[in-house]
């Protein structure tokens, strides 16, 4: 029987690393879709499915008229046994629960499919997610009217050596006097009250959500056992504690620390030993374009742990060293997941939060620095988020990720009674990094912004409170090593974004969007995801599937603006980039990143011109070596796809025809066209007195199929005749692969030029008429301040090479 438990674990090792891949691609998915659509979406990376286990016979087992009936327990050990072979250990016991052992979003959908095909059991994945621990699966069913379930006759015997034996009841090992102690799964104490409920009888989960309200409640009163203290040093720390370092915000803050103080940082990070966990903790800093090198390696200790566990997966001896060594502790860790309940989060979200807690409170008195969150706002109907505003009502809280935010942070505010020293730092939706572009793959907020760019409609709303990482991390970490700052809540959402700002933001990146009611926007976007997968979008397609995770999107849709009086207050004091709009220009690097990934989509040439207007001009050039003049002109159109492209490349495409007959008798058509706005940015190139202003590259064709090439440029000078700088174009043209055969000067003529490039300006026809104004009043902003700057340079530097008032140094001093 061991020989069989080993190999059925090697094989579970094996799927689980097979599927590694695929697992984490949609690890943040969830439900809403029927098993068999869910199932479908993944049994590419596995089509065998899993592998029999010892003595099975890969069938779909037929239960004879003699098989025994499994009750509750004996269910939930068929359930455990089931799930135990998508794990990478083999086996999950009956209390456990499935994520936490290692089970993806995969296995999950995989699971369900193997439940209702081999032991008849039906659930939804609404139900797995919420508690996936086998002995609630089973329960579940059971009361919902499912029968007791045949135990299958083929794999009877398999399933009865696989079975794992009573697990006995452990004890919690005995605490120093006066410390509290847990286990990450304690069984659940009856509450010594109870919550006022809304009326579940019609709702199908109703059971489930008392057994989270009640289970709420008991983890509240761990928080009691708390002893009580007196206050820490008020003194910026010198050797900290922080978890959650391999995640995104918490990466940043790590490197923040490292920048902003002289600590030493102890990042508990999840692995089998030291070397692992450092790896780990490695590549992800790299992921989010952080550095890993000798200077910071010298200044942080990793140590393999696990928030989950009791004393954080810590030998004693090093847990009483960190309790009577560590200045501070900071907790970032957390499982992020919209779709998971709250019994599948609580060990990662609220008894993670109090083992640190406890930490905290052993040896040495420590300020506790809680990465809480805005969801304890997030009731449908909330009338305001300040930093001391009441939270949600918690029956009224959907999800169970905003319902264990809010179990922590309520938990923590009982630990305040007993002296423990704790700040509440609530982010919103944490975006990219406004230097490196950097993002959070999984983050709600970078699936929405990608979708929004992608589709071009965006879902009516309130306010987005989102903030970038940079600015969040520095805040928070300011907080972290500011005495002064101990002890109190902070939202750290900067300014809240509009609907209008939004628009008008995607607007100037030439990306206009159609606003429209969250539901449509709900039921379009997933039509067009489904027409055009996109991989990095799965996970958003299964949160707009999944009703939860849809309840929690509209209280954060419909909810008002957070604000943040004390944060900008702590902001101003400490001299901080004060909190800004997480506007387009502060998503720039992020976007094209995002786009760069696949996820949104920047526009592109080939897309209908956001703006466009006609140039034309007439000159005459000649040949090299030859003094006679021919006419020239040329017949252009200059456009742009996007303000984006202005703003990043300076660049505005070009089309149209050159009309020259010494080259052609018929004319040349433009293939290929670029014009660069002050390509040096003001750099000078004769003497300091002539500044590029534009330069014309074009590719042309013949009639006869001929290539030919254009170089065109027009200069400003400090000289009198702006106006004609602004019109003349001094061009070059040659054959394709040799130099040039003709020079010249063309000019745009003094009555064309209004007519054509100001009021003859072009928008994109599906622009609303206040749109196509300032589409319009926003490009001749733009390319009048460039030209004002390019036209300004020559004189700038002629004025200072007037002023110059120093004497010519004498001989003696030239030498010295």
């Amino acid at each position: 029987m061991r020989d069989m438990n080993e190999e059925a674990a090697a094989n579970a090792g094996q799927r689980a690393d097979a599927g590694r891949s695929t697992a984490e691609a949609i690890e943040q998915g969830g439900s809403g879709l029927g098993v068999s659509e869910l199932l479908a979406l993944v049994m590419t990376a596995d089509p065998a499915g899993p592998e029999p286990a010892p003595g099975d016979s890969g069938t779909a087992p037929v239960a004879g008229p003699d098989a025994p009936l499994l009750d509750l327990d004996g269910l939930a050990d068929a359930i455990a046994v089931a799930a135990g072979r998508y794990l990478p250990q083999g086996h999950l016991d009956a209390d456990a629960d499935f994520f936490d052992a290692g089970g993806s979003s995969v296995h999950a959908v995989e699971l369900a499919a193997e439940l209702e095909r081999d032991l008849g059991v039906e659930l939804d994945l609404d139900d797995v997610f919420a508690d996936a621990r086998p002995s609630s699966l089973a329960r579940r069913w059971l009361e919902r009217g499912g029968h007791p379930v045949p135990l299958p006759a083929p794999r009877t015997a398999a399933v009865a050596e696989l079975l794992p034996a009573p697990a006995r009841a452990v004890l919690p090992a005995p605490a120093p006097a006066g410390l509290p102690a847990w286990s990450p799964r304690p069984e659940r104490p009856a509450p010594v009250t109870t919550l006022p409920l809304p009326d579940l009888a019609d709702d199908p989960h109703g059971t489930a959500r008392r057994e989270d309200l009640d289970q709420i409640l008991a983890d509240l009163a761990l928080a009691d056992r708390l002893p009580f203290l007196r206050s820490p040093e008020p003194l910026p720390p010198r050797r900290i504690l922080l978890t959650g370092a391999t995640g995104f915000l918490g990466s940043h803050m790590l490197l923040d620390l490292l920048r902003h103080s002289d600590a030493h940082v102890y990042c508990l990070v999840r692995g089998a030993d030291e070397e692992a966990a450092t790896a780990r903790l490695a590549a992800q800093l790299r992921t989010y374009r952080l550095p890993w090198n000798a200077e910071v390696r010298r200044r942080v200790t990793v140590l393999p742990g696990d928030i989950r566990r009791p004393r954080l997966g810590l030998s004693d001896e090093l847990w009483h060293t960190l309790a009577h060594e560590l200045d501070s502790v900071v907790g970032v860790a957390a499982a992020v997941d919209f779709l998971r309940g709250y019994q599948s989060l609580r060990a990662s979200n609220v008894l993670g939060t109090l083992t640190l807690a406890e930490l905290a409170a052993t040896g040495r008195p420590k300020p506790l620095h809680h990465i809480s969150s805005i969801a304890v706002f997030n009731e449908v109907g909330i009338s305001s988020m300040g930093e001391d505003d009441p939270f949600a009502h918690v029956d009224r809280l959907v999800a169970g990720y905003d319902q264990s935010k809010w179990a922590a942070e309520a938990a923590l505010r009982r630990a305040r009674d007993h002296g423990l020293i704790v700040s509440a730092l609530r982010p919103g939706g944490i975006g990219g990094h406004t230097k490196t572009g950097a993002y959070n793959p999984q983050d709600l907020s970078s699936g929405l912004i990608s979708a929004f760019g992608r589709f071009r409609t965006v879902p009516a709303f309130r306010y987005l409170n989102a903030a970038p990482v940079d600015w969040v991390s520095r805040v928070a970490v300011a907080v972290v090593c500011e005495p002064d700052a101990w002890g109190f809540d902070y939202n750290l959402t900067g300014v809240p974004n509009t609907l209008d700002d939004v628009v008008r933001d995607m607007a100037f990146g030439g990306m206009h969007v159609r606003v429209e009611d969250w539901d449509e926007w709900r039921t379009d976007t997933l039509a067009r995801l489904e027409a055009e997968p996109v991989p990095e979008l799965a996970f958003l397609a299964r949160v707009l599937q999944s009703p939860t995770a849809l309840k929690l999107c509209e209280a954060t849709l419909k909810g008002p603006a957070a604000s943040a009086e004390r944060t900008d207050a702590l902001v101003d004091a400490l001299g901080l980039t004060p909190a800004a709009r997480y506007d387009a220009q502060a998503q720039l690097k992020t976007f094209e990143k995002l786009a760069g990934d696949g996820l949104a989509r920047l526009p592109r040439k080939e897309d209908q011109p956001y703006l466009w207007f006609a140039e034309t001009t007439e000159g005459l050039v000649r040949r090299t070596g030859d003094t006679t003049q021919t006419p020239c002109s040329m017949a252009l159109t200059l456009s742009i796809a996007s303000m984006y492209q202005l703003v990043k490349e300076r660049r505005v495409d070009v089309s149209g025809e050159i009309t020259c007959p010494a080259v052609h008798a018929e004319p040349l058509t433009v293939v290929h066209g670029d014009l660069w706005v002050r390509p040096e940015e003001g750099i000078p190139q004769q003497h300091g007195l002539k500044h590029q202003l534009l330069r014309y590259r074009l590719r042309l064709r013949d009639a006869d199929g001929q290539l030919w090439w254009l170089e065109g440029h027009k200069y400003a000078r400090a000289r009198r005749d702006l106006w004609r700088q602004t019109r003349a174009l001094t061009i070059e043209l040659g054959r394709e692969g040799e130099p040039a055969t003709f020079t010249g000067e063309v000019v745009v003529p003094a009555d064309s030029y209004v007519r054509d490039q100001i009021d003859g300006i072009k928008v994109a026809p599906h622009l609303t008429g206040q749109e196509k104004r300032a589409a319009k009043l926003t490009w001749l902003a733009w390319f009048g301040l460039e030209m004002g700057r390019g036209l300004a340079g020559p004189f700038a530097r002629a004025a200072a090479d007037l002023l110059d008032l120093r004497r010519t140094p004498n001989p003696t001093e030239r030498h010295r």
